[in-house]
């Protein structure tokens, strides 16, 4: 079975499993991202898989998803109460991943998913679900356990899909060098480089040593936003350099 799939099968049962006894007090506490709480995040997570879900059922009928759907979907979900935001989005989530996992062999080898300007193939779609679940469901567990990281089985997958992210969320900070990241657990290399203009993230290796070194789930999180100095593991490198890529990652 993809390792992919596999990833995403593994973030939705965690989630499940670490969602489904919350009480009432706790759905309204705060998440990762302090504006929302935990019951937000779920909805989040909720209305992302019935967009998915509509979007991938209309790929493989060939026809395009109207653009009011996703508008009308969030204010579904917006209007939900917290308790029905998080029973929702549990069984959303789950109807997402099932039916994934019936497309037969034939469906996911012919599967072209377009958005905007980037094409992906079946595995690519499971990706795009995956990067938005496992960080989702980080956003959701750091609440709970300040000590949670990106599980292992989602990192591997995540860090080598993070230039796609960085195309949309990537900020200049004025700087005009480039920055050279390895990380472990998975070992990856990246470049980044700066410019006036913008920030381009590539994987593969630099002409110089690293510039940080750093677990491959943290450098993940921190692509997406996720990197505070309060969740940030042990880090081997420059501290100000660290500081500017929190500046030029400010997440979505």
């Amino acid at each position: 079975m993809d390792t992919t799939l596999q990833a995403l099968q593994s973030s939705v049962a965690r989630l499940h499993a670490m969602v489904g006894d919350l009480d009432d007090t706790q759905l309204v506490a705060p998440a990762y991202p302090t504006d929302w709480n935990i019951a937000d995040v779920l909805s989040h997570i909720g209305s992302g898989a019935v967009i998915m879900r509509q979007r991938l059922e209309d790929t493989l009928l060939g026809q395009p998803t109207p653009e009011d759907f996703a508008p009308g979907v969030w204010d579904t979900w917006n209007a939900k109460s917290p308790r029905s935001k998080a029973e929702d989005a549990l069984v959303a989530d789950q109807g997402l991943l099932d039916r994934i996992e019936s497309l037969t062999a034939s469906e996911r080898s012919r599967f072209r998913f377009s958005l905007g300007p980037v094409n992906l193939d079946f595995d690519g779609f499971v990706g795009l679900r995956l990067n938005e679940h496992a960080f989702h469901a980080w956003d959701i567990e750091v609440a709970l356990d300040p000590a949670a990281v990106v599980p292992p089985d989602a990192a591997a997958q995540v860090v080598d899909n993070l230039e796609l992210i960085a195309r949309f969320t990537a900020k200049p900070t004025g700087s005009d060098r480039s920055v050279a990241v390895r990380t472990i657990e998975p070992r990856r290399d990246f470049t980044i480089t700066f410019s006036p203009d913008e920030v381009a993230l590539a994987a593969g290796e630099s002409r110089h040593e690293p510039d940080l070194v750093l677990p491959a789930e943290a450098f993940a999180r921190l692509v997406y936003g996720r990197l505070d100095p309060d969740h940030t593991p042990s880090v081997n490198g420059d501290v100000d350099t660290l500081e500017e890529l929190r500046r030029a990652f400010p997440g979505l």
